[in-house]
Formats: C-alpha cells, structure tokens, sequence
C-alpha cells in the first residue's frame, strides 16, 4: 500500500466518522424539535448559523489550511464536532433556540473544516496527469460520504427512539472522541501546507473557472435544500402519516442511494477519446436535473396519488443531483492549483454553504407560508441557473498520457 493511499484512507476514515453524526445530528434536532411543537420556520432557523458559519468557515479555513496544514484543519473541525454535541447534552430546560442554535454554529464550523480539508487533500495525492483516478477518488469520497450521511438519518431517527435525545447526542460524542484520538496520530503533519506564505487577499478566488462554477453550486445545493432540509421531513410526518422511524429510515435510504450514485459518476458520465467531462456535462446533467422538481409540483397540483408521486420524484430527482454533486466536486479538485489548493477549494464550498444557507432558509419559511409545491417551483429555478452557468466553464481536458493505478 502507498503512502498516497494509506493518507487517502486515514483522511476517509476521518471524513466517514465525521459524516454519521452530522447526519444523525441533523435528523435528531429536526424530529426533536419538531416533536416538541417547533414550526417549520422556527427549526429552520435552528440550523442558520450552520449554514452561515459554514460560508465563513470554508472561506477561512482555506486561508488556515495553507497556512497551518491541512491536518490542523481536519483535527480541529472533529474537536469542535464532538464541542458541539457536548452542548447539546445539558438538561432539557437549557435547550434553547439560541442554545441549541449555538451549538449548530459549532458543528456547522466543524462540518467545513472537515470537508474542505478531505476533498483538498486529494488533490494533494494524486499527480495532475491522472485525471481519471482524481475523478475516481473524489467521486468515492464524495459518494461513500453522502450514503454514511444517510446512514445517519437512520441512526437519528433511531437513536432518539432508544436512547432520547440526550442519551443519543452522548454516545455520539464519545464514539467521535475516539476517532479524533487516532486522527491525531494517522495524518501526516505537512499535508496541504503552501509552500508561499499566502495572503489574505488570496482569499477570493481570481481563477473564472473556479468563480462560475462556485455560483453554480450555490444554485445547485440551494434547489436541493429548498424543498429537502424541513420542508420534506415535515411534509411525510404531516400528510403522511409517517412516524420518526419511517422518516428517518427513508431519508436514509434516499442519501444512501444517493451517495451509491456518486460513486458510479465517473461511469455514467463517461470519458470519451481520452477527455474528461467539462462545461457540456455539467450544463447537460444540470438540466436535465431542472425537469424534475416542477413534474412532481404538476403532479401534486393536478391530484395524482401523492405518496408516488412525490417518493418516485425524489427517487429520480436524488439520482440525476447526486451525478451532479460529483461532477461538480471533481471539477473543483480538477480547477484548483496545487499550491495552495486548499483557498480554491474553500472558496468553492463557501458557495456551497452559501447555497445550503439560502435553501433552509427558503425551505421553512415557503414551505411554512405556501406549501411543499411553491418549493419545488424554486427548486427547479435555481437548479436552470445552475445549468445556465455551467455554460460558461472550460470545456473537457484531454489526458495526457495512460494512467496507471497510484
């Protein structure tokens, strides 16, 4: 085994344990809060420092990271994970809205840190002529990351029916101390470090590419969040009928096989005569993506069987974002200059964070004022601004030479 592989397994391995209890983190809060008389607005609300200290975050944490390392970063944001559900663990009278949104910000800064540092990280360990194996890796990372994610929500639902709130928050802490313990002895200290001293003006990114295809991303994820993060979870418990269980295990299975899709990216996008998907995939896969939120809102409007209608939907809408997400996320590792990767690929999931804080925003207060289909609606918008700007990326790269197996 290489020394490139065994980094790229510790820096998975870290990524994965992260991943789960952010998961079962976020279904917990929404069904808790939500057992508990919270509005869909009001548990939107819970997760906005999240999301916002997670657009300051990857902006800074980029800067930190080719500066200090991307071991430091890493570490850091599992430190501050297991902080975040320490918080969460004090009697139920202290868990406030302002509480608990504390708490999210913690976790929405360690979320990341952790996430920018894995995805910059790759791009460290695999040599540029190796396109296809770059897109190989992130596509796994990215892919193995979202199914655990799903795993999660199961473990959410799960754990707060055995455990309760505060019994499952614990257990998650101390399983995420241990990991943390091991990460600080696995991850090599030099990774990510820039050779330059950076500047804080290096913090915006001056490449075109990398700007169009971070505005990209916040359209793409704040379509998915619009209609996914409340509005959803609230809808199949409401109209449904569903119980925690039945919520949690399907939005489980959803990012499960959501995050199997990522994974076969590289497969159904394909490389043709040695290049590499560019601006016509990215545009391609984004709207064809576009169609889907406004059929499921057609279907609701015109009284076709609900439960298929919007199950099927999501089925296919979570597959065709899924190729999305990944041909988004390799080509930001593939932009991203060597020295330094870590400020590109900051910036970017700065707008990713941008685009998840501007849809849970939209998904309680739409959902809350007018309804699961006026979601949709604006999920489809965004997702035609996603593809109108991916037009203008630069187009597929040719290999230069044979890869061979790092």
């Amino acid at each position: 085994m290489t020394p490139a592989v065994r980094q790229y397994l510790v820096i998975t391995g870290n990524y994965w344990a992260f991943t789960l209890t952010d998961g079962a983190l976020r279904m917990l809060v929404v069904l808790h809060f939500h057992q508990l008389g919270y509005s869909p607005l009001s548990i939107a609300l819970l997760f906005l420092f999240y999301e916002f200290f997670g657009v300051v975050t990857n902006l800074l944490g980029g800067y930190i990271g080719a500066r200090w390392g991307l071991n430091r970063t890493m570490n850091l944001g599992l430190f501050l994970q297991i902080l975040a559900l320490a918080l969460l663990t004090v009697p139920a009278a202290m868990l406030t809205v302002p509480w608990v949104m504390a708490a999210q910000a913690l976790s929405g800064i360690a979320k990341d840190l952790n996430k920018m540092s894995a995805k910059s990280g790759i791009k460290l360990l695999v040599p540029d002529q190796h396109q296809g194996t770059l897109y190989r890796w992130v596509a796994l990372l990215t892919g193995s990351k979202n199914t655990l994610k799903g795993v999660g929500f199961f473990l959410g639902g799960a754990l707060l029916m055995g455990l309760g709130f505060t019994g499952a928050v614990l257990a998650m802490a101390i399983a995420l101390t241990l990991v943390w313990c091991a990460s600080l002895m696995l991850l090599r200290q030099e990774l990510g470090r820039s050779k330059a001293r950076p500047k804080f003006t290096d913090l915006l990114s001056k490449s075109r590419a990398i700007n169009v295809l971070s505005a990209a991303r916040l359209f793409l994820f704040g379509a998915r969040d619009v209609w996914f993060v409340v509005a959803l979870p609230v809808y199949l418990h409401t109209h449904f009928g569903w119980d925690f269980w039945q919520v949690g295990g399907f939005m489980a299975i959803w990012v499960i096989g959501y995050g199997v899709i990522q994974t076969l990216a590289p497969t159904l996008t394909g490389r043709q005569h040695g290049l590499m998907p560019g601006a016509r995939a990215a545009a391609a896969w984004a709207a064809t993506l576009a169609v889907i939120p406004g059929i499921i809102a057609v279907g609701l409007a015109a009284g076709w069987p609900a439960q298929p209608v919007l199950i099927g939907g999501l089925l296919l809408f979570g597959g065709l974002f899924a190729v999305n997400s990944s041909l988004h996320s390799y080509l930001i590792v593939s932009f991203a200059r060597d020295d330094g990767v870590s400020l590109d690929v900051g910036f970017y999931y700065m707008s990713n964070a941008a685009g998840r804080l501007l849809g849970t925003l939209l998904s309680g207060w739409v959902y809350q004022v007018y309804g699961l289909s006026a979601c949709l609606w604006i999920s489809a918008v965004l997702v035609t601004l996603a593809a109108a700007l991916a037009m203008g990326l630069p187009d597929r790269r040719r290999l230069p030479v044979p890869e061979r197996n790092l």
